[in-house]
């Protein structure tokens, strides 16, 4: 799957931050390697020296819809906090007609949890408004990989923000965003915010099909894992850059420039 992504170069070499998911089940594509990627920049293919996995700590901004609709998500909610793990930390923000943060970054969960229980429902959802908010100054302080988890019923309202310009203050902020929903009337939308900053998107309706258990571990799996891309040279690759994985079944591919 193809994606275009503006790309940050480090000397001697361009490196890309890459996630790859089964759209379908939400797990993480393992094993892969240098020669399992192809980039074209524009017109031009760029050879991939190296692909190396790792899995990372991360400072999470955890997104509550808490309009009309929201409730149907409140039950994930502490699941997903459920699996943070030793340094991680997270904050949450309830976002309905506005974005109000309820809990700033901490690691106890039982500060978190004491939150997500207080939270109110109503209003409409402005899901693009409230990211931009969030983006805005929110990991100031942050030591770890900046991650926004959107927890969302799927709706969006009427916000005055565009996509793009979320997409663009989350590359120029490294924040990846990783959209948890469940109706599918915003997926093209969901997908393109995750694809375009190094996130995934997740349907918790597929993953309930595929899975187990609770959607929280392998959520954070997906979150923790990515692929870091080495391309050789210098390059100044322009905005329409197209980077595909060879798998014989469809997979999901995002990416986030390196610093």
């Amino acid at each position: 799957m193809a994606f275009l992504l503006a790309i940050f170069s480090v000397a001697g070499a361009t490196k890309i931050l890459v996630t790859v998911v089964d759209p379908k089940s939400g797990v993480v594509v393992p094993n892969l390697k240098a020669a399992d990627f192809s980039v074209m920049d524009d017109k031009t293919p760029r050879a991939v020296e190296a692909s190396e996995f790792s899995q990372v700590t991360l400072d999470i901004m955890m997104l509550m819809d808490t309009s009309l609709v929201g409730e149907i998500v409140h039950p994930v909610a502490t699941n997903l906090i459920a699996q943070l793990a030793t340094k991680e930390q997270m904050a949450l923000v309830a976002f309905h007609s506005s974005a109000d943060l309820i809990q700033d970054f901490t690691s106890s969960k039982q500060l978190l949890s004491r939150a997500v229980a207080q939270v109110k429902y109503g209003n409409s959802p402005h899901v693009l408004d409230a990211l931009y908010a969030a983006i805005d100054g929110g990991f100031q302080n942050s030591t770890f990989r900046r991650v926004i988890l959107l927890l969302t019923a799927g709706v969006e309202g009427y916000s005055r923000t565009e996509e793009k310009d979320v997409i663009s203050l989350a590359r120029k902020n490294s924040v990846a965003i990783y959209p948890v929903y469940v109706m599918g009337n915003e997926k093209w939308m969901m997908e393109k915010l995750a694809r375009e900053t190094g996130g995934a998107s997740f349907s918790l309706r597929n993953m309930k099909k595929s899975a187990n258990g609770p959607p929280g571990p392998p959520i954070f799996e997906v979150l923790r894992s990515h692929y870091t891309l080495t391309l050789a040279g210098n390059l100044m690759l322009g905005e329409k850059l197209k980077v595909e994985v060879h798998r014989p079944e469809k997979v999901f591919v995002s990416a986030l420039p390196v610093e």
